[in-house]
Order: C-alpha cells, then sequence, then structure tokens
C-alpha cells in the first residue's frame, strides 16, 4: 500500500506490544498520573458548560454535514485559499505529499525547517522524507521537541511525551540538545520551569534563523479560505508569523462550512483536549492577507497542501466515516483503561489510544498484524463515546471494523477492491461462530448437548485449553449449573420440551 505511512514500519500486533508495555512499571505510572489528572480538569471543564450536550450535538452536525458534502466545500476552500494569495496543491497520498513539500522547501534554496505540532506530517512520515532530501526539520511543540530529541515515537496526541516523566526529560535535554542546536544550561535541574526555559532557549535561535515552517491545521473555513491552529505555547505562533514561506498540509476532514462554526469548537475543543475554557493562543490566517507578505508582518507565500490518504476510502463506509469527525482532542485517550495501561506506541500508528484504533485500520487497510488487531484493542466499555466533543461512537465502529477483519475484508485502496487475509487467529474464531450457528439451528442437538454437559459439571475444568488459556489466566470459568434454563423452565412452568 504504496505512500499510506502512519508511522514506522513492521509493528507487531497490538496484544503482543501491550504485553511488553505492562511490564513496564515507570511507564505505566506515568499514564496513570497523566491521564487522570487531565480527565479530572476536563472534567470540571466541561461541568461548567450548561449547554455542553447541545454543542456535542452541534458539533456531530456541522462534522457530519461537511463529510456529506466535502467535495463542494473543499473546492469551495480551495478558491477561497487561492482568491486570498495562496497556492493549494492536492495529495493523493504520502508519497505524493513528500514529493510536494520537498520540492517547495528546495525551491526556496532552504535546507532546514521549523514545525508545528503537526499529526498529519508524522502520519505521511515528512521528517524522514524531508532528512532523506539533506533537509533538517526541527520540532517547535515542546513536547514534540522531546520526542525529537530522544530519538523517540509519539505516544499522545495531546502530550506527545506523557510516557517521560520529568527526570527522563532533564537526560534527554542533557545529552541531546547540543546535537541539535544550543545546549542544554548547565546545570540543569528537573524542576518544570528550568526545562521548559532550557527548550526556549533552544528554539529561539531556531524560529530566528528559520526562512521556511510547515504546519498542519486543526480547522479549514471553507467560505473564506481560513486555516486555525490551535496551541499552548506559543510556538505555533513563531512558526506561522516569523518565516518567509509558510506550508501546511492538512487533511482534507479539516474543512468546515463557515466561519462561524468555529464558535462551536472554540468551546468544545480546549474544554476537552486540555481542560481549558479558552485556548491560550489560536492563531488564524488568510492566504497572504492584507497585513501578510513582502509589504507586511507574516510569510511571503503559503501553500497549502490537501492531503487525502485513505480518507475517501473511509468516507465510502457509512458507520466508519463517523472517525473523520475527530477533533484531534485526546479525550477518549484519557478515560480508556486500555491505553491508560499499554500507552501510545502499542498502538503502532501516530494515532494511538480508541480513536487511533476506528481510524488507522481504515486509513492504512486491515492487511498487516497491527492494523488488524487494532479493532481488538478495547474492551467496548463505551467512555470513550462519552466523552467525545463530536460524538463518535468508537464502540460501534470498533465492532463494525472486527466484523470487517474476521470476514477478511473487503477493504478499498487506490480504486481496487481487494480482500485481506484474516489475521492469524481469527480462522478459528470464525469456525467456532459456524459451530455456533449449526447448534442453534437444530434445537434437538441443543437440548442434548445442554443435559450432557448438565451431567458432567463435576468435570468441567477451571482452566481453558488451547488459547483459550490466555482467557482464564485472569479469569474464572463460571460453574456449569445443575440443569439447563430449557429444564428450570419446563419443571417451574410446565412446558413440556
Amino acid at each position: 500500500m504504496t505512500g499510506v505511512h502512519l508511522g514506522m514500519p513492521a509493528f507487531p500486533a497490538f496484544p503482543g506490544a501491550a504485553r511488553e508495555a505492562v511490564r513496564d512499571e515507570v511507564l505505566r505510572a506515568n499514564l496513570r498520573n497523566a491521564t487522570h489528572t487531565i480527565r479530572d480538569k476536563r472534567a470540571r471543564a466541561v461541568a461548567e458548560l450548561a449547554d455542553w450536550d447541545r454543542l456535542r450535538a452541534a458539533g456531530k452536525a456541522v462534522k457530519d454535514h461537511t463529510l456529506r458534502h466535502l467535495d463542494r466545500y473543499l473546492l469551495q476552500l480551495e478558491a477561497a485559499v487561492t482568491a486570498a494569495g495562496g497556492t493549494v496543491h492536492w495529495a493523493a497520498d504520502a508519497d505524493e505529499a513528500n514529493r510536494i513539500v520537498t520540492d517547495l522547501v528546495r525551491a526556496t534554496g532552504e535546507r532546514e525547517i521549523v514545525k508545528v505540532k503537526s499529526m498529519a506530517t508524522q502520519e505521511i512520515g515528512l521528517n524522514e522524507a524531508l532528512e532523506a532530501a539533506g533537509i533538517a526539520a526541527y520540532e517547535t511543540d515542546l513536547a514534540e521537541l522531546i520526542v525529537q530529541l530522544g530519538h523517540d515515537r509519539p505516544s499522545h496526541i495531546l502530550v506527545p511525551a506523557i510516557h517521560r516523566n520529568r527526570a527522563e526529560i532533564r537526560d534527554i535535554f542533557r545529552a541531546e540538545m547540543g546535537n541539535w542546536g544550543r545546549p542544554a544550561p548547565e546545570p540543569l535541574d528537573d524542576d518544570p520551569r528550568e526545562l521548559a526555559e532550557a527548550a526556549r532557549l533552544h528554539l529561539r535561535e531556531k524560529f530566528l534563523r528559520a526562512k521556511v515552517a510547515v504546519s498542519g491545521a486543526n480547522f479549514m473555513v471553507a467560505e473564506t479560505g481560513t486555516l486555525v491552529v490551535f496551541e499552548s505555547e506559543g510556538n505555533g505562533r513563531m512558526c506561522l508569523t516569523l518565516p518567509e514561506t509558510l506550508i501546511s498540509v492538512v487533511g482534507i476532514e479539516k474543512v468546515v462550512p463557515t466561519f462561524r462554526d468555529l464558535e462551536i469548537f472554540l468551546q468544545t475543543l480546549p474544554r476537552s483536549s486540555t481542560a481549558e475554557r479558552m485556548n491560550p493562543y489560536t492563531t488564524m490566517w488568510t492566504g497572504l492577507g492584507p497585513s501578510r507578505g513582502a509589504n507586511g508582518d507574516g510569510p511571503s507565500a503559503f501553500h497549502l497542501v490537501l492531503l487525502d490518504n485513505g480518507r475517501t476510502d473511509t468516507l465510502a463506509d457509512e458507520t466508519g466515516r463517523q472517525a473523520l469527525r475527530c477533533i484531534r482532542c485526546s479525550a477518549c485517550l484519557n478515560v480508556c483503561p486500555v491505553y491508560e495501561r499499554a500507552g501510545g506506541h502499542a498502538y503502532g500508528s501516530v494515532y494511538p489510544g480508541p480513536i487511533g484504533a476506528i481510524l488507522s485500520p481504515q486509513l492504512r487497510g486491515t492487511g498487516s498484524a497491527i492494523d488488524a488487531s487494532l479493532p481488538y484493542a478495547s474492551t467496548l466499555c463505551g467512555a470513550c463515546y462519552e466523552v467525545c466533543p463530536v460524538a463518535i461512537d468508537i464502540p460501534e465502529v470498533l465492532v463494525h471494523l472486527r466484523e470487517r477483519v474476521a470476514q477478511g475484508g473487503p477493504v478499498t485502496r487506490d480504486g481496487i477492491r481487494v480482500r485481506i487475509r484474516p489475521a492469524h487467529g481469527h480462522t478459528a474464531e470464525r469456525a467456532a461462530m459456524r459451530a455456533a450457528r449449526l447448534l442453534l439451528d437444530h434445537p434437538g442437538a441443543l437440548r442434548a448437548g445442554e443435559r450432557l454437559l448438565a451431567r458432567a459439571r463435576r468435570l468441567a475444568p477451571r482452566r481453558l485449553p488451547g488459547p483459550g488459556r490466555a482467557w482464564t489466566d485472569s479469569r474464572e470459568l463460571p460453574s456449569v449449573p445443575a440443569e439447563s434454563f430449557r429444564d428450570w423452565w419446563a419443571r417451574e412452568r410446565g412446558n413440556p420440551q
């Protein structure tokens, strides 16, 4: 599947990766402390709004309407951005997007760029593509900087370095900052203020030197051509205003019809993500605009790369398409019992947690071990749906994708309808379902089986054999009743069988 990167290749299936993660006590402590703190703050921030449920429904309605008419709004967006002095590029997949950005940077003659935190560029592996072309990309978000300096991978949507504690971050800064630019000051403690100041000094020289910046966007407004970035540190504002050339790589699902629609998300996104009433830094730009360019503030060239990379295929699935409503708030990660224990790396994608479990298999297909296992990386408890600010029914999509995996497809990619071979282990599951159907279709055989089990209840094992052993390692098998429900009913109600 050329061009659909969504992270590093060759990841193991989720159960194997999660098994390793849960053995790391430091990781589990870091995740537990961070997720509980964030979700508790979020709950208090959301409770302040009496109309939260109405805002949630409105956000869902705006997103659903936009996805139904995505072609129209994307063309409207392109016309508005072009009229405002920007240039729009269309990228069908990761390879095409990387090629477009690389060529644009090369055309400036520069060999380094600064970046706003962007999941779309992580999805396509842009940093690696630029490095291969001899171009250095510097992350400027504090958490992304920690991940980059640590030669690591993001493990959370909102807080990519959530798996690191302060002592680990201090050690990374001491060891690596000098290799990327200004070294960390000495002595450096693990006090958050000292760490933030070290990052500020390190990044400031990059902001002042860079001529090219790459960003994503939280939203794009079709009627005006306006792009919007939410961030909490001010690094985005520096990237979006200081460089001479700005390149924004944005998934096509990020468009909203009107400027007024932003009113909803300006309230729901900050409270769901950082538990703040208002986002600290909300930067909006419309092409070059009257105050941008050679005669004003801001870049003199703006390029918008609209990224598909599997989104059109996802849009074709009536159940699965609701994943495209996601506004990347990360609320679902912070309440998920599976994520809290396994962490983000086990999901094998830049989109971890419950949303990643439904988004990655749709964008990439279910042909690999990791993508075939992701729909099962959930207890289906429904906590993710309850906190989602755009009401994505993640459990519904998980069950839908499990059916797709169990059936072995079909999956459509690049206009070709293909059938994916079921992942290892699902053949036995399908055989068991067929046996159950056969038994339920023959009441006499079912009755005989129930009576036989009731009489042999003393021989019932405490643990299941074979693959079932993993299930009974942490659970007790229910005891077999003395008689079947059918026999009990006949005896109590006098209904002969």
